[in-house]
């Protein structure tokens, strides 16, 4: 079974998504990323009032496969991050587009997120990873 790909987000190369709300853009991990993790024990997140740099890390997963750092798509300022996941990290992988969202950015550049995949483009980077 394959899970579709949001048409309302953008997507990075590292698997993150970026969707605007209002003057936000809330990140997350993607579909593929969760199955490619396996079961998320662990997400560490900035700060709100932390500055991220597109392509920068700005924090990491734990799963039971791995350890991996989260990717910012865009420059901007943290305003907040999903506090809910120090208790329940298993949200990203029941509802990696939801209740699994990671931070909301208040970005630098807009513009940015047009140098972002649509679900296309990300469809297209996932069925060439296999």
């Amino acid at each position: 079974m394959t899970t579709p790909i949001p048409v309302d987000c953008r997507y990075t190369q590292e698997h993150e998504w970026a969707r605007t709300e209002g003057n936000l853009v809330v990140v997350g991990i993607t579909h593929h990323a969760v199955e490619q993790l396996g079961d998320i024990t662990l997400v560490t997140l900035p700060a709100p009032g932390t500055q991220v740099q597109r392509g920068d890390s700005f924090g990491d997963i734990d799963s039971v496969k791995a350890v991996s750092e989260l990717y910012a798509p865009i420059d901007g300022e943290v305003v907040e991050r999903n506090a809910e996941l120090d208790r329940a990290p298993e949200s990203v992988n029941q509802d990696p587009y939801g209740a699994g969202w990671m931070v909301k950015i208040r970005p630098r550049d807009t513009a940015q997120l047009e140098d972002l995949l649509d679900a296309a483009g990300y469809a297209a980077l996932v069925a060439g990873n296999g």
